[in-house]
């Protein structure tokens, strides 16, 4: 099987993945702010919301659906399709109590974009709450 024409594309939107899953769980939202490409769409619980930067606030990590959350982690990223500046992933991930227990599994497709020599996160459409 020959190389994907924009693995450089993958390996980058992967790599914010990386980087947003690990920014969260941290709760540093500074950090979490990085791996987006602003204005950036959630699509979950029914509803469509546009995000701007700072409107991500520390307060979150522990209120919602976040109230018992400990940590999240992904179960599967697979490419869906692939350009020299957006990418299409499949992705399923996992939230857990501090006990290690499972809160919840949600199926998401994120589409990372490349803007302005930035990659990052610009529409999520998730089933999580």
């Amino acid at each position: 099987m020959s190389e994907h024409p924009h693995s450089a594309a993958i390996a980058a939107a992967q790599q914010v993945l990386d980087d947003f899953m690990a920014a969260f769980n941290a709760r540093d939202v500074e950090a979490w702010d990085a791996t987006f490409n602003f204005p950036s769409v959630r699509l979950a619980s029914g509803k469509l919301v546009i995000l701007q930067k700072g409107d991500h606030r520390p307060g979150m990590f522990d209120q919602g659906a976040l109230a018992e959350w400990d940590h999240s982690a992904w179960e599967r990223r697979n490419l869906i399709h692939a350009g020299p500046d957006k990418v299409h992933i499949d992705t399923r991930f996992t939230r857990y109590r501090k006990d290690g227990s499972v809160i919840g599994g949600f199926d998401s497709v994120y589409v990372v974009t490349l803007e302005d020599g930035h990659w990052g996160v610009k529409i999520r459409s998730s089933y999580a709450p």
